[in-house]
């Protein structure tokens, strides 16, 4: 796994690290209470374990945790789907052959890339070891019936996973759905026989409801305050993004760190009335073939359920995103093994077969993280993939500033600004690649317009700083003095 994901280990901050603490001037002498204040206390508990160690001068002990967290998340999977391999009747002999190869898919698949190798998906990651921990400490209880023990062990991985990331609020459902399938005789009676763990699950799932309700109605990236996009429209585009991410996950082609998937605004736009289709006789097959194919069934379910957060009713401001996989990616792992033990063949053909299909998966993720150890050779991908989207383009635009590649940097920001009406950030960081590449003329009217836009005292000293290498004095102490 280390291996697989060595080059990116020395990869740079990208994208959201800009705005986290360990990126930020303020937080350099802060104390560990105002890492805290935030919505996900755990994951910044993380982080700032990190920055003790190195602050924010390398990546590499931040990546390293990341991985790790990944490594273990693969173990955990491994124990997860041995357990209902046996509840579900597998034969011995295969429980130990499945259950390795869908940890190896776990560990090995290129879809998971963005979750592991992008230091602010840590969150994904981290709240997922939570969750399969808590879901593995459920499945290897010694009876039906929860102890006092493993109940208080499930509610406090499970708040852990809730305070890592809103999407883990999920688990109790998945709990249920596990005892429908897998709990002989369940019934309303067993919930109450089971009241020691459900009925803290259910305080605790109304209290992590209400936290990510109070988080979605002040947010304006994700929640129903998004701007110009309804719930029932974003309803209509997932019906789309589930399939693409079910073609992702037997065909890893085409991936990206930012794609453009357009939105559905009517039930008709882009074909959506075909994947909500799709996905209700997905649902009824499901059900009506549960007990012929109950490892495919509980899989399918499993899937849709972990995908409800992020790919359902409640607005985000990315329409498809690979990361939103990870959590999920245990459904998957059932609906594989459930389709594998179908295939009746020789122990050495299946062994063959399967380690053929993980070297495969192994050496396209390590591909994808040679991108991932690039700035400028990522959102080259992504540029390639997603030419109109403004963003991949302005964040190769800023990877060749990074690089002092100013010429290169100058051109993509011009490109860039055809896309849509530049606005201050764009200019500004224009203006500056402007300066660096040493054309002061054409940075001083990028700060100026960036002026018009927004009045700062940034701005001022900058255009101050290119009237002065002009050689235009007093038009440079005329904007330091409006700076000051």
């Amino acid at each position: 796994v280390f291996f697989v994901y060595g080059p990116a280990m020395s990869g740079p901050f990208l994208l959201d690290d800009s705005y986290m603490p360990y990126r930020s001037d303020s937080f350099v002498n802060a104390p560990l209470s105002s890492w805290l204040r935030g919505v996900r206390p755990m994951l910044m508990l993380s982080f700032w374990m990190n920055y003790q160690g190195s602050g924010d001068s390398s990546t590499g002990p931040y990546h390293f945790v990341n991985v790790l967290l990944h490594l273990l998340n693969g173990g955990l999977s491994f124990l997860i789907v041995r357990k209902v391999l046996d509840w579900a009747g597998v034969e011995k002999v295969r429980i130990n052959i499945l259950a390795a190869f869908a940890s190896g898919l776990f560990l090995f698949h290129p879809l998971q890339t963005e979750s592991v190798s992008y230091i602010a998906s840590r969150s994904e990651a981290l709240s997922v070891f939570f969750f399969l921990a808590a879901f593995t400490v459920f499945l290897y209880r010694r009876s039906l019936s929860a102890s006092w023990l493993i109940s208080a062990l499930v509610l406090i991985l499970f708040g852990a996973a809730c305070l890592t990331k809103e999407h883990a609020v999920v688990l109790p459902g998945l709990l249920l759905l596990t005892d429908y399938f897998w709990n002989p005789g369940f019934s309303l009676q067993g919930m109450r026989r089971n009241w020691k763990l459900y009925l803290p699950i259910a305080i605790g799932a109304a209290a992590g409801l209400a936290f990510v309700w109070r988080i979605l109605s002040a947010s304006t990236s994700a929640g129903f305050n998004v701007k110009d996009f309804t719930w029932y429209q974003y309803f209509f585009t997932e019906c789309r993004a589930l399939w693409r991410y079910v073609l992702f996950f037997f065909l890893p082609a085409g991936q990206n760190i930012d794609h453009d998937f357009p939105a559905s605004k009517t039930i008709v736009d882009h074909g959506a009335v075909f994947g909500l289709i799709g996905l209700i006789a997905l649902i009824a097959a499901a059900w009506i073939y549960r007990k012929r194919f109950p490892l495919i069934s509980y899989g399918v379910f499993a899937l849709l359920l972990l995908f409800a957060p992020t790919s359902s009713f409640v607005p985000l401001q990315d329409t498809l995103a690979e990361r939103r996989m990870y959590l999920p990616f245990i459904g998957f792992l059932f609906v594989a093994v459930g389709l594998l033990q179908l295939w009746k063949t020789s122990r050495s053909t299946l062994i063959g077969t399967l380690a053929v299909i993980l070297l495969i998966e192994a050496s396209l993720t390590y591909q994808r993280n040679l991108l991932w150890g690039s700035a400028i050779d990522l959102w080259a991908d992504s540029v390639s993939k997603s030419p109109k989207k403004v963003r991949p383009n302005f964040q190769l635009a800023y990877a060749y500033y990074n690089a002092q590649q100013c010429p290169a940097a100058v051109t993509q920001f011009s490109k860039t600004a055809t896309l849509e009406k530049p606005d201050y950030g764009l200019l500004v960081d224009w203006g500056l690649a402007a300066d660096c590449a040493g054309n002061s003329t054409e940075a001083l009217a990028k700060l100026q317009q960036a002026a018009g836009l927004e009045q700062s005292a940034h701005i001022y000293s900058q255009i101050g700083m290119e009237y002065a290498k002009l050689s235009q004095y007093p038009q440079a102490l005329d904007a330091l003095n409006r700076a000051a």
